[in-house]
């Protein structure tokens, strides 16, 4: 089963900017919709970020609205989130769930990523 792989996590000072991107481990699926979720501290549940799905529709928390952009490139294969005015409680591991398919066509079923993690200093 492919997985997803997020990049560009960090440890910035508050205010900074990071950009996260997630793309399928594997260019023999396409990915068009995805959400980003962040856990806060290990043994933490998931929290919703951002999320795009294929339509383009997007939605936020009501934490990161106003900060974080997410977009997607479909050329590219790949989901970004943009994330702007980093603050201390925006802290945790970022993961990616997104919806792929096989680039030869099959059912639709969704894939998550390893995660990266985010740290910002005050």
């Amino acid at each position: 089963q492919v997985q997803l792989v997020e990049s560009g996590g960090g440890s910035v000072q508050a205010g900074a900017s990071l950009t996260l991107a997630c793309t399928p481990s594997t260019n023999d699926f396409r990915m068009v919709a995805a959400g980003w979720y962040r856990r806060p501290a290990p043994g933490q549940l998931r929290d919703f970020v951002a999320g795009i799905t294929r339509d383009a529709v997007i939605s936020y928390s009501d934490s990161v609205k106003g900060r974080f952009t997410i977009s997607k490139d479909d050329a590219k294969n790949t989901i970004f989130l943009q994330m702007d005015s980093l603050k201390p409680e925006d802290i945790g591991r970022y993961y990616c769930n997104g919806e792929v398919r096989p680039m030869s066509g099959g059912r639709w079923d969704t894939a998550w990523g390893q995660g990266i993690q985010v740290t910002v200093s005050s």
